[in-house]
C-alpha cells in the first residue's frame, strides 16, 4: 500500500479540534460503494480506492482513540497508532465475507493502540504474556466489580480472586496493583473536567466500546489454533501438504488446473488429493485438540 501523504495527521501543534474538523470533511461510504473500493484494492491494488476506504474511517480510529486518554499518553499519537490499525486493517480486508469494514477494523485499531501502550508505559513491557496484558487492561474493573476499593494492598481473597477471575498468579496481581496505585503510573492523579468537577486518570480507562479481556483472549485462541494447524500438518505427506496450502490456505488460491499441469495429473486427481488430504487434516486437528483439553471428546 502506498504512503498516505495527503492524508490528515493529528499534532499537538496544530490540537485535536482542528484535526477533528478535517476529517469530517471526508464522507462516509454506502455498502455498495465501500465493497466496490475495497474490490479494487483486492483485485487491482488500487491506492486511490485504498484511500478513500482508510479516510472515511478516520472518524472511527480517532473515536476508539478517545477511549485510551487516560493512559497519559500524548493523544495526537494514539490517534496516529489507531491509524496504524485502520490501515492495516483496510490491506487485509476482504470484501467477500459479508461484514463492513468498520467491524474489521475496529480489531485492528485497538490492537495498534494496546501495543503502543504497552510499549510506551514503563510499568509493562514487550516481554509480558498476554495473561499480563490482560490483567493490565482489566485489573480497575475487576477491584470494582468485587468492590475493592481499599487503598494499598488488596485483601488476600480479592487476590485470589482476581487471579481466578483473569488467569494469572495472585504475585502477578499484588504486583501490577502496587505498579498501577504508586507514583510510576500516576493514574490516581486528579484531573478537571469540563463542568468543573474532578475526577481521576483512572475513571477515563475503560473503553467502553471495547473489551479487552476479549481481544486477548480471541488472539490467544487464534493464535493456539494456528499452532494446532501447524502440527496437524505433519500427518500430511508433501504433495497433500503443498496442494491443500495451494487450494486452501494460501492468499491466492492456485486452480486444479494450474496444479493438474504442475504434478502431471488429471484435474480430478488433484481434486480428490486435495478433499482427503482435507479429512485427514481435520482428523489430525481434532485429536491434538482434545489431547490439549481444547475440546471434548463426543
Amino acid at each position: 500500500m502506498s504512503s498516505y501523504t495527503n492524508l490528515p495527521a493529528p499534532s499537538p501543534e496544530q490540537g485535536l479540534n482542528r484535526y477533528m474538523q478535517e476529517i469530517r470533511r471526508f464522507p462516509m461510504l454506502e455498502p455498495e460503494e465501500e465493497y466496490m473500493l475495497a474490490k479494487r484494492w483486492v483485485d487491482h491494488e488500487d491506492s486511490g480506492a485504498a484511500h478513500k476506504l482508510v479516510t472515511s474511517h478516520l472518524r472511527l480510529a480517532a473515536k476508539i482513540a478517545m477511549g485510551y486518554r487516560g493512559y497519559g499518553l500524548p493523544q495526537a499519537e494514539v490517534i496516529s497508532e489507531a491509524n496504524v490499525g485502520l490501515m492495516q486493517a483496510v490491506k487485509r480486508f476482504d470484501p467477500e465475507k459479508g461484514f463492513r469494514l468498520a467491524t474489521y477494523a475496529m480489531w485492528w485499531i485497538r490492537a495498534s493502540i494496546q501495543e503502543y501502550i504497552l510499549r510506551s508505559w514503563s510499568l509493562v513491557k514487550l516481554g509480558t504474556t498476554s495473561a499480563q496484558k490482560k490483567l493490565f487492561f482489566n485489573l480497575r474493573k475487576a477491584k470494582n466489580r468485587i468492590g475493592a476499593l481499599e487503598e494499598g494492598d488488596l485483601h488476600p481473597d480479592n487476590v485470589k480472586r482476581i487471579a481466578t477471575d483473569l488467569g494469572v498468579t495472585e504475585e502477578e496481581v499484588i504486583s501490577m496493583n502496587r505498579r498501577m496505585s504508586g507514583s510510576d503510573a500516576s493514574l490516581n492523579a486528579t484531573v478537571g473536567t469540563e463542568d468543573g468537577s474532578s475526577t481521576q486518570w483512572q475513571d477515563w480507562l475503560e473503553d467502553e466500546d471495547a473489551n479487552q479481556a476479549v481481544a486477548y483472549e480471541e488472539h490467544d485462541e487464534l493464535t493456539a489454533r494456528r499452532e494446532l494447524l501447524a502440527q496437524a500438518m505433519e500427518v500430511l505427506n508433501d504433495r497433500e501438504k503443498d496442494i491443500l496450502v495451494q487450494r486452501r490456505l494460501a492468499d491466492e488460491t492456485v486452480t486444479l488446473e494450474d496444479l493438474s499441469a504442475q504434478y502431471d495429473v488429471s484435474r480430478e486427481r488433484i481434486r480428490q488429493i486435495e478433499v482427503r488430504a482435507f479429512e485427514k487434516l481435520q482428523k489430525r486437528m481434532q485429536e491434538l485438540a482434545i489431547e490439549k483439553g481444547m475440546l471434548i471428546p463426543a
